[in-house]
């Protein structure tokens, strides 16, 4: 495993991070989850991503349970705040972020996260309002560092533009070899002021794997054939995106990589990621996606997959 500096927060992560999403909330049996995080340290993995709406608290719960007994020290933890937690328990005003953190704390059985972030932008809440709440959460000690998710360009600069308040350093967009969208402004203003990023999706929801053909029914087993945890494939599924994809396979095959570590290999050719988020249900796929950290890309390489994928580009709509 290789590690990153995340911005400029003393944090050194590992290539990759274990995330949570979908998986360590109730869509994985529990034996199996446990499996995971197990591999993930085996393998050198010491960064660890959740949120509170994450199986509403139930992955929180999980991961507080399984990393008990575990030295605090020896992994880096990050969960989010926004997304409603009841009718009632949304947003990033003050009280939600301080009745938040404290509930997310006793889910994880920690008396600090090292990373809290921001789910989304929340446009009901003064900025200031919220920045000042986070800033608060630093200084009791119950966050190291915080980061935002999917924030515009204006956004970051608006917090980075208030005075007095804790700066981020981290920002967690969707990412991936068919969804670059960040490259164009996120990633440069970051860069500028000391945020790193920490990607999610970077295997497309599993597209970029190779294991959904054209006009093909997915895998029994797969996220596309599970009603609840296909809700953001239908552009992905698009054959000409599903054909793009297959004519990756002699890249990868070249390399003797699987189509995952491509994939992940081609998000850690930019330096300017710190982390990419994998989702896994079974500890040997952990295993699998770990081989991709410190995998070198050619110039070459990376001018022929740019070439095979540019059918398949998402432009408008996200994954």
């Amino acid at each position: 495993m290789k590690y990153r500096q995340l911005g400029d927060s003393d944090l050194t992560v590992s290539e990759l991070a274990l995330g949570s999403w979908l998986t360590y909330g109730g869509g994985v049996e529990r034996q199996q989850a446990e499996a995971c995080v197990h591999k993930a340290f085996d393998v050198g993995i010491n960064f660890i991503d959740t949120a509170n709406v994450y199986g509403r608290g139930a992955a929180e719960s999980f991961l507080g349970e399984v990393l008990r007994g575990r030295d605090r020290s020896s992994y880096v933890l990050a969960t989010k705040v926004f997304f409603p937690m009841s009718s009632s328990d949304q947003g990033l005003s003050a009280a939600q972020i301080h009745k938040q953190i404290d509930a997310s704390l006793q889910r994880l059985g920690t008396d600090y996260v090292d990373l809290y972030q921001c789910h989304r932008y929340d446009p009901n809440t003064p900025l200031e309002e919220t920045m000042t709440a986070l800033t608060e959460v630093v200084q009791q000690g119950k966050a190291r560092y915080i980061g935002f998710s999917e924030w515009s360009p204006t956004q970051i600069q608006a917090a980075l533009d208030l005075p007095n308040v804790e700066k981020f350093v981290s920002s967690q967009p969707q990412y991936s070899m068919l969804w670059r969208h960040p490259e164009a402004e996120v990633f440069p203003l970051c860069a500028d002021h000391g945020i790193g990023q920490i990607v999610w999706s970077p295997l497309a929801q599993g597209v970029l794997t190779g294991k959904y053909k054209p006009g093909a029914t997915p895998p029994a087993d797969s996220r596309a054939a599970n009603d609840k945890m296909n809700g953001f494939m239908s552009e992905l599924r698009r054959d000409r995106v599903l054909s793009a994809v297959q004519d990756l396979q002699p890249i990868a095959q070249g390399f003797n990589l699987s189509m995952a570590q491509l994939a992940l290999a081609w998000i850690l050719r930019d330096r300017r990621v710190t982390s990419t988020i994998i989702g896994a249900s079974r500890p040997e796929q952990v295993a699998d996606n770990a081989a991709a950290a410190g995998v070198d890309l050619s110039a070459e390489v990376l001018q022929e997959i740019d070439r095979v994928l540019a059918p398949a580009l998402l432009q408008t709509t996200r994954a």
